[in-house]
């Protein structure tokens, strides 16, 4: 069977769309297959929305063909095991692609629950014995955000169960300021060894990973950190850029929605619970990345 045609079967069999700085979790994509369910949730905090920026676009009622499927094109690869950076495809330069919703979305305004991991969401996520973290350390957040579609939608999220109020709050403000975000979803461990497609743009935050290019575990792994829209705010280290395809959000001078800058709606929410930016760092720069261990 052809390569392409192969590797089109598995990323059709697992649920996708990569992660931050990992080429195979960063950059493998696809939609949810499982029912939409409502997690039993230990606390619930509806607030109204505030209407206060514009940056999600206003709602479309328009039915079309996808523009752009993620994780469809594997790319070539690099002698590292990243995938070659190309030029951004022109439909994905002011990326504005439509949410899938996997769980229902919110009724009235902004709505977070923090729970316990249920069983089947541990058994999709990257979650296992010899992760430095035990399930009991972590907590299984749902939250709302807007998405590019200019729809209200329902994400879900593992944190540190020492972060994980704190971080219902820094969303909440996102909302507030209708921040759009394409996906938020459990990165899921096939992730992790799938082929590059740098594509991927899904806000997460526990990935069981070691940091690029070392040896030590991640923040990620401890579910003390968060990567918000990837593909808009991109991992920058020499000539390598994560996701390998969003070299054009490289240039910051281009503003586009869902792009973080200092000061920014996202760079202040983060800050008012004592998490740093790596849009700060020199090498790497790390627009996405927001932790509570500074690295």
């Amino acid at each position: 069977m052809p390569y392409r045609i192969r590797v089109a079967i598995a990323l059709a069999l697992v649920l996708v769309v990569g992660a931050c700085v990992t080429p195979p979790e960063q950059d493998a994509a696809r939609r949810a297959t499982e029912p939409d369910r409502s997690p039993a949730a230990t606390s619930t905090t509806p607030t109204t929305p505030t209407p206060r920026s514009t940056a999600a676009p206003p709602p479309s009622t328009a039915t079309a063909k996808p523009a752009w499927v993620v994780g469809a094109n594997p790319l070539p690869l690099r002698p590292d095991g990243f995938g070659q950076v190309l030029p951004t495809p022109p439909v994905l330069v002011n990326r504005s692609l439509p949410t899938a919703d996997r769980l229902p979305p919110p009724t009235r305004g902004y709505t977070a629950t923090v729970s316990a991991i249920p069983d089947d969401v541990l058994a999709r996520s990257t979650w296992r014995v010899d992760c430095p973290v035990s399930r009991d350390d972590l907590r299984y957040l749902t939250m709302s955000f807007w998405g590019y579609d200019g729809r209200a939608h329902t994400g879900e999220m593992i944190v540190n169960a020492s972060v994980a109020r704190k971080v219902t709050l820094v969303f909440e403000k996102l909302f507030e300021n209708r921040f759009p975000l394409e996906e938020m979803r459990v990165t899921a461990l096939p992730e992790l060894d799938l082929h590059p497609t740098g594509d991927g743009n899904n806000t997460s935050a526990f990935v069981c990973r070691k940091t690029v290019r070392s040896s030590t575990w991640s923040a990620h792994a401890y579910g003390l950190a968060v990567d918000i829209n990837p593909f808009c705010n991109p991992y920058i280290r020499g000539d390598l850029v994560l996701p390998e395809l969003a070299s054009s959000y490289v240039d910051r001078k281009n503003v586009r929605p869902g792009m973080i800058f200092a000061e920014d709606v996202v760079v202040r929410a983060f800050a008012s619970i004592g998490w740093t930016w790596g849009g700060t760092w020199t090498s790497p720069v790390d627009i996405q990345h927001f932790s509570s261990t500074g690295r």
